[in-house]
């Protein structure tokens, strides 16, 4: 049995895996999911946020090690927690994630990607603080093998971005197993820019899902497969520079 704790992405909140907890849970594992400061319930000012304080909150909602898993701009903040705590952590999942580059922010990563599936459907506010999603086009962005119902569940649950945390450098440090499962079908990061980021991984330590960028709403049954899979490796291998 593993302990999972779950990382939301961008404008997104614990709620979004409310559908993948119960099938980890009855793989054996025990499941949980945070509101990162700023989205869902957590009402830190938007202002305020930073990638240090994503990292703290995750370190903070730890108490014994666990297998840390971070979709879309959560590659950051777990990698930014790895970092802070690592003997908290048995193992980092990049979920169609961010793996830090050396030295470079997301917001630089996003744009080394070939192709701006996203760039269309941001509404950033007019102190640039924060984004949001064109609640119009979301579903073709993030939803669109989710079933209609729950993805208008889904978007109405959206809130704003902090943008600071996304524009902020990060070099990973911690030495920690690493793995990814590549979206293929993802329209928000490009499935070959996931290929790109994920090019000198062991092969064992890279899974894909034909799925959209949210497979634990689409697929969860499958993805908590994946997951109790990678749980299930003894000896991981670490992937010191991603």
């Amino acid at each position: 049995m593993s302990d999972f704790l779950l990382i939301h992405g961008s404008c997104h909140g614990a709620w979004c895996w409310d559908d993948l907890i119960p099938h980890l849970n009855g793989l054996g594992h025990k499941a949980r999911a945070i509101d990162l400061p700023s989205h869902g319930q957590d009402r830190t000012p938007a202002s305020e946020v930073t990638l240090d304080l994503y990292a703290e909150a995750i370190i903070a909602a730890i108490d014994t090690p666990v297998i840390l898993v971070g979709h879309s701009m959560a590659g950051y903040p777990i990698t930014a927690a790895a970092n802070l705590a690592p003997d908290k952590i048995s193992a980092l999942v990049y979920l169609c994630a961010y793996a830090p580059m050396p030295g470079k922010s997301l917001a630089q990563m996003r744009r080394m990607a070939p192709t701006q599936p996203l760039l269309d459907a941001i509404i950033v506010d007019d102190q640039r603080v924060t984004f949001s999603v064109d609640p119009t086009k979301a579903a073709e962005k993030f939803y669109h093998d989710v079933p209609p119902e729950k993805a208008a569940w889904a978007i109405s649950q959206l809130g704003p971005q902090p943008i600071l945390p996304q524009e902020t450098p990060l070099t990973p440090t911690h030495g920690l197993p690493c793995h990814y499962i590549r979206c293929t079908e993802d329209r928000t990061i490009p499935p070959e820019f996931q290929v790109t980021m994920t090019t000198d991984w062991p092969a064992n330590n890279v899974t894909e899902m034909p799925t959209s960028h949210s497979p634990f709403l689409s697929a969860p049954a499958q993805l908590a497969q994946h997951l109790h899979r990678i749980a299930g490796q003894a000896k991981p291998t670490s992937v010191s520079d991603v």
